[in-house]
């Protein structure tokens, strides 16, 4: 299953904040780099005035860039922060006669304002910056980044982009605004070039949300390239081992011991109902006692393995995620 992720030109990963979202992209990242892709890693810039603020993100694969200029992490892993008025920058660039026409326009205050403030105008950037490094090639034709991983900051920002281009269609549907947000059409809702990668949490409440969140996106038919379900607790009992477990709970009264047995009782609950209700493939990722980039090196180990390498799961989606 990964080898098709890997083949595909965007992997959008979504999910609520505290599920693990941010560590998953990067052990995406350098997962994809030892399977031999180039990698652009992104993230999405949320307010301009974090534009040289550090990003977690990118001290989670080892650098301190920010701005929005990439930034060559290790061979074959790159980075970059998406600018909504970078990626406006690029469109009027393209679309105006010369290049310091367009660097004239953002420069003057109102436009930026104006810019700033429409938010389809914000996220069409972002589109549009993705769209400029998915368009980059070598000499040879060949895409210098083959495979772009974005961060998105929110669920909110996920549904923002799903639905811009249908928003932007209806009141601007010709010229080259309609030309671009046909192109990133084409993009987005192209299984064989994107991909959505939803990140929860083996709890009731994040996988009800996740459910939700794969509902919306699909409506703006962007397609759903797994499930991950992050944290997973490790079950260590067989079925006979569990049963003498509640036999010995039932003879000797309440333990301590049933509070981490309930929270395994709703993660496999959690997963069921993923496999189950989710339009996609579900990767299981353990839970982990590491942190910061241990973490998303073992985090990336894990997805390389092997799917006979991998532990018993008691549902058919299968692999892994965290933070």
């Amino acid at each position: 299953m990964l080898d098709a992720l890997w083949e595909r030109r965007a992997l959008l990963v979504s999910g609520k904040g505290g599920v693990g979202k941010t560590t998953l992209a990067a052990a995406l990242a350098r997962a994809a780099v030892a399977a031999g892709r180039k990698v652009l890693l992104a993230e999405v810039e949320v307010a301009p005035e974090d534009k040289d603020v550090p990003s977690p993100l990118a001290s989670l694969v080892g650098t301190r860039a920010s701005g929005s200029h990439v930034t060559e992490v290790s061979p074959g892993l790159s980075f970059v922060r998406l600018s909504p008025l970078e990626g406006q920058r690029l469109f009027l660039q393209d679309v105006l006669p010369m290049r310091m026409m367009a660097d004239a326009a953002m420069r003057t205050r109102a436009l930026r304002r104006f810019l700033e403030a429409a938010p389809a105008l914000r996220e069409m950037g972002i589109l549009y910056q993705m769209l400029h490094f998915i368009r980059r090639t070598r000499p040879d034709g060949s895409p210098l980044y083959p495979l772009c991983i974005l961060d998105l900051p929110a669920t909110g920002h996920a549904l923002a982009i799903a639905a811009l281009p249908d928003t932007l269609l209806s009141v601007m549907p010709v010229g080259p605004i309609g030309r671009a947000v046909r192109e990133g059409l084409t993009l987005l809702r192209d299984p064989r070039l994107t991909g959505a990668l939803l990140v929860t949490l083996p709890e009731p409440l994040p996988v009800s949300e996740t459910l939700e969140l794969s509902t919306a996106i699909q409506r703006h038919r962007i397609p759903i390239a797994a499930g991950v379900l992050n944290r997973m607790p490790d079950n260590p009992f067989s079925p006979d081992g569990r049963a003498a477990v509640e036999r010995l709970l039932d003879t000797h009264g309440p333990h301590l011991g049933q509070r981490a047995l309930g929270r395994l009782d709703r993660a496999r609950d959690a997963q069921a109902r993923l496999a189950g209700n989710l339009p996609a493939p579900l990767l299981t990722i353990p839970e982990l006692p590491v942190t910061g980039t241990e973490l998303v090196e073992r985090i990336a180990t894990h997805l390389a393995r092997p799917p006979s390498a991998s532990p018993e799961a008691p549902s058919p989606g299968r692999a892994g995620a965290q933070s």
